[in-house]
């Protein structure tokens, strides 16, 4: 059964950082691409970066520059380095796993999500 438990999330100022992780269990054989999504309230759910399946990362345009998506060795953990927070960047975090398509990820799994909040 895969499992993923995201943390991290919290409330800061604009300008300040925070870093989510990601717990990832049972996913090893059944996924190989991995991604954060948010969700602010009233709007529709948005990619904001992945790793693919051939290691390729992929940041949305938003974000370029600000934030770091990364994975331990192990692939058991993943990162979301967010740096240079703005109002906009605040909602619920989620992460995702799913299998490799020819183009992008099939997301399958999902975690219940950490919430960002960011005062201007």
């Amino acid at each position: 059964q895969v499992q993923l438990v995201e943390s991290g999330g919290g409330s800061v100022q604009a300008g300040g950082s925070l870093r989510l992780s990601c717990a990832a269990s049972g996913h090893r054989y059944v996924t190989n691409c991995m991604g954060w999504f948010r969700q602010a309230p009233g709007k529709e759910r948005e990619g904001v970066a992945a790793i693919e399946g051939d290691g390729d990362i992929r940041y949305a345009d938003s974000v370029k520059g600000r934030f770091t998506i990364s994975q331990d060795s192990a692939k058991n953990n993943l990162y979301l380095q967010m740096n240079i927070l703005k109002p906009e960047d605040a909602g619920m975090y989620y992460c995702a796993a799913g299998k490799a398509q020819w183009v992008g990820c099939e997301y399958i799994y999902w975690g219940q999500g950490t919430q960002v909040t960011v005062s201007s």
